[in-house]
């Protein structure tokens, strides 16, 4: 060996060996595979969030229908009550004007003028006419005010009768949804655990002994140090002779058991698999 090669330190590069490495390529995969049905997962919600808001705005539509005939059965009832109220009020305003009539008849019977009381028979007459037309009028106005308000009373019935099958269907279709989002979720953690499983068992697979040896016979440079540099004498040349006061390297043997490493399976954090639980003993 000469001087360059001795003067240059084996170069052990990070690569990762046998047990390890197939752990971490089981590791990347499986996690691969979780992010994958995670995708998987948050489309299907999507699509499911996706029908909720149809179903919901199917449900706006007929409500709204339904609050429209509602509105216009609401206004009719309200502007026949105004008209019904408006006949009353005509008709109890004859009604008064007519007994003012009978009374101004009654109180000019003694009256010797002829004309006057012809003018206050004439003005009792038509106040009997007026008292009888507002009559009719005030009748036919509660008639039809009694067909509206049956109207509106049904309409009213249909309406309930739709918003209470629509509660029903909205409570309904919402358990359903996200009955199936949490049956969803669970399947996705089952999954997820079934790919973490796959982990542990490669973790549990993998050699601290096995690995090492993999590195040592892969790298190795040699079975025995190198030799130590001999001392020359420019004068007197003699090779293979030690320095003064040192002996020839001996042949090395083989350095003891792998040490220990700090972190043990017995600790609290590592579980096999055979014993693996999600709560910690």
């Amino acid at each position: 060996m000469n001087d360059k090669e001795g003067d240059q330190e084996p170069r052990f590069e990070p690569f990762l060996y046998c047990t390890l490495k197939r752990a971490l390529e089981v590791f990347k995969q499986q996690i691969d595979s979780v992010a994958q049905c995670h995708i998987q997962l948050a489309q299907t919600l999507r699509e499911e969030a996706r029908k909720m808001e149809e179903f919901r705005e199917k449900q706006k539509l007929q409500r709204k229908k339904t609050e429209l005939l509602m509105d216009t059965a609401h206004k009719q009832k309200s502007l026949q009550f105004k008209k019904t109220m408006d006949a009353k009020k005509n008709y109890e305003q004859k009604c008064r004007d007519k007994d003012e009539a009978e009374q101004a008849v009654h109180r000019s019977a003694n009256l010797v003028n002829v004309k006057q009381q012809e003018k206050l028979f004439v003005k009792l007459a038509t106040a009997k006419t007026a008292v009888e037309d507002s009559d009719k009028t005030y009748m036919m106005q509660i008639n039809t005010l009694d067909k509206v308000r049956e109207d509106w009373q049904s309409e009213h019935i249909k309406a309930c009768e739709i918003f209470e099958a629509q509660e029903c269907e909205r409570i309904n279709f919402f358990r359903n949804a996200l009955w199936l989002h949490l049956n969803q979720l669970s399947q996705q953690c089952v999954r997820s655990d079934d790919m973490y499983e796959e982990v542990r068992k490669s973790l549990e697979a993998c050699s601290i002994e096995k690995d090492i040896a993999y590195f040592v016979s892969h790298r190795k440079t040699g079975q025995t140090p190198p030799a130590p540099i001999m001392y020359e004498n420019f004068y007197c040349p003699q090779k293979n002779t030690a320095p003064q006061g040192k002996a020839p390297g001996p042949n090395l043997a083989r350095r003891g058991p792998l040490p220990v490493p700090k972190t043990l399976p017995d600790d609290p954090d590592y579980s096999l698999v055979d014993n693996y639980s999600l709560i910690y003993q």
